[in-house]
């Protein structure tokens, strides 16, 4: 399983960034995929996820200003953020996993820094 992430940058508050992700190894178009993200001193936090049936769910600090979607043809995952805020500063991390016999394994991208600025 591969992800690579990319679209990070630096940003000013208010403005907008789009990341993405691309998959292989895996069959895209019935996986579940998240992004999080990993500020520096603190733990990884689910940001935003999207079950294989386009049902999503959003950290509370980022409903309504953050979309998760996905282009299954294209073995990608995006996540648009607008209204970007500094507290949004963070390697963010495009996510999948896998659960066989009850056990779930987690795969992860390498990260793609976020940065905004004041």
């Amino acid at each position: 399983v591969q992800l690579v992430e990319s679209g990070g940058g630096l940003v000013q508050a208010g403005g907008s960034l789009r990341l993405s992700c691309v998959a292989s190894g895996i069959i895209f178009g019935i996986s579940n995929m998240g992004w999080y993200r990993q500020a520096p001193g603190k733990e990884r936090e689910l940001v935003a996820h999207i079950t294989r049936n386009d049902n999503t769910n959003y950290a509370d600090s980022v409903k309504g200003r953050f979309t998760i979607s996905r282009d299954n043809a294209k073995n990608t995952v995006y996540l648009q953020m607008n209204s970007l805020k500094p507290e949004d500063t963070a390697v963010y991390y495009c996510n999948t996993y896998q659960t066989n016999w009850g056990i779930r394994s987690d795969y992860w991208g390498q990260g793609t820094q976020v940065t905004v600025s004041s």
